[in-house]
């Protein structure tokens, strides 16, 4: 082993070679993994060496066996889950951010990390349009940001009832009930385990899965329900419609009742930086947190989850940790780790710095829009498909198909999964089998659209034969 920076220089060569050529690849080949995870075993499980190998062997090694088993995620033609590709900025920025290999817990000891950072949390601010001098938090993924902004929530109706969780727990402490849509995402569910908070108040939703105010109001009036600390959790992306809870409405009720408001935008909150979706989000910038993930609509290399906060003193006093070695820079806006559950975390606001710096506002608008606009040409065309039935009203990024009943729809998306042209994930709403689609990628475009169409044509009608 050698510290000469050269060792890097074969190793780094062999793994952009491989990079490009998988880059290169993604247009042509097929979406699904050749190989499954059993069989791959076999092949990275050798028995460890007992010299060291050669670095640039080792990354041809990795490609080799990797390279049946990769799903192909960031191809235009996969709309399996929310998922979406890497923007060339972004994905070069992460090699940088790999290759500085900063701890980015500290503003002090990585300034240049902060400050890339609270830059691009500015500009998210700004895009979105949501309150300026909001603690913006970088996370593992929409999950842990969702448990920033509940954990803050936590906090804030408990000191109000003069609970101190930091120094009591939640030992004997108010019960503070959760209120959540039928129809909201499972990680929501995941925070609340993970804060012990327990099982949240459902509140019913309406055919395109949005809370109802109405019954959020009925539900946190009933007097069997006990009063107390309460936390709203509302939804900015239905997973199947793509729909936004009725967000002004549903946070005046909230509020009129003394509750903190969370949003799930894991995907939908983007919408808020186009002019012609953002009204479906009016008064998001009312509620007092929200998640995002920019790994999914922003098209930044996984992971990066953003937490958001309105009012920083309630965050920072969530995660903040004092100790004698650590050196606390006081003049700037906290410590990135006050504002997440990690001391120690790579730069990941970096990649999201970067994509934003070379989309500019109007090619962010233009990415949320054109993300958009996909999933209205794949709705139109498959319904358009006999047998097929455009179950929601397409107002973002999600379609959800049946074909006709749950055999049939269910045969539909093996078949198309098997002939691997395009992804398209099976799952399950309205007490129905669908097809679910999620347009998330960057580089989709009409070509890849036409292609998929197709693809379904083909596999609805090997079916309906």
């Amino acid at each position: 082993m050698s510290a000469d920076p050269h060792a890097y220089e074969e190793a780094l060569e062999r793994a952009k070679a491989h990079a490009l050529d998988w880059l290169s690849s993604l247009p042509t080949r097929s979406v699904g993994p050749r190989v499954d995870a059993d069989g791959l075993r076999a092949g990275f499980a050798a028995p460890l060496p007992e010299q060291p190998t050669d670095p640039a062997a080792v990354i041809d090694e990795l490609v080799a066996l990797a390279e049946p088993g990769l799903m192909s995620m960031p191809s235009g033609r996969f709309f399996g889950w929310v998922i979406g590709g890497t923007l060339p900025a972004a994905l070069a920025a992460d090699w940088m951010v790999s290759s500085w290999d900063q701890n980015s817990g500290m503003r002090y000891a990585t300034p240049a990390m902060a400050a890339a950072e609270e830059a691009a949390g500015g500009w998210l601010l700004q895009l979105l349009g949501l309150p300026e001098g909001s603690d913006v938090g970088f996370t593992t993924g929409a999950t842990m940001a969702n448990f920033v902004g509940v954990a803050a929530g936590r906090k804030d109706v408990l000191d109000r009832v003069g609970w101190d969780v930091a120094v009591n727990g939640l030992s004997g402490a108010p019960r503070i009930r959760v209120f959540v849509g039928a129809e909201r995402h499972g990680v929501v569910d995941l925070a609340l385990q993970y804060l012990g908070l327990g099982a949240p108040i459902v509140v019913a939703a309406d055919e395109e899965g949005r809370i109802r105010p109405d019954a959020l109001a009925a539900a946190m009036d009933d007097p069997t329900g006990g009063g107390g600390p309460a936390i709203v959790c509302l939804q900015a992306g239905n997973l199947h419609s793509g729909a936004m809870d009725p967000m002004r409405e549903a946070i005046t009720v909230a509020h009129e009742r003394g509750a903190w408001v969370h949003v799930d935008g894991a995907f939908g909150l983007w919408a808020a930086a186009s002019p012609r979706y953002r009204g479906i989000l009016d008064g998001i910038e009312l509620a007092d947190s929200w998640a995002t993930d920019a790994h999914k609509t922003l098209n930044v290399p996984y992971d990066c989850g953003m937490a958001i906060v309105a009012r920083p003193e309630v965050v920072r006093s969530v995660f903040a940790l004092h100790t004698s070695y650590l050196i606390a820079d006081d003049q700037g806006p906290g410590d990135p780790f006050e504002k997440v559950p990690e001391l120690s975390r790579r730069a990941r606001g970096v990649p999201v710095w970067a994509a934003l710096r070379s989309l500019g506002r109007s090619g962010t608008i233009d990415l949320v829009e054109g993300l958009a606009t996909h999933a209205r040409a794949l709705a139109d065309g498959i319904a358009r498909i006999p047998g097929a039935e455009v179950l929601n009203d397409v107002v973002f990024t999600q379609v959800s198909v049946s074909f006709g009943d749950d055999e049939r729809t269910r045969n539909v998306i093996e078949r198309l999964l098997a002939e691997g042209v395009t992804w398209m994930s099976g799952s399950r709403w309205r007490d129905r089998d669908v097809l679910r689609i999620s347009v998330s990628n960057w580089s989709t475009d009409e070509a890849d659209i036409a292609e998929s169409l197709a693809a379904v044509e083909r596999a609805a009608a090997a079916v309906y034969a």
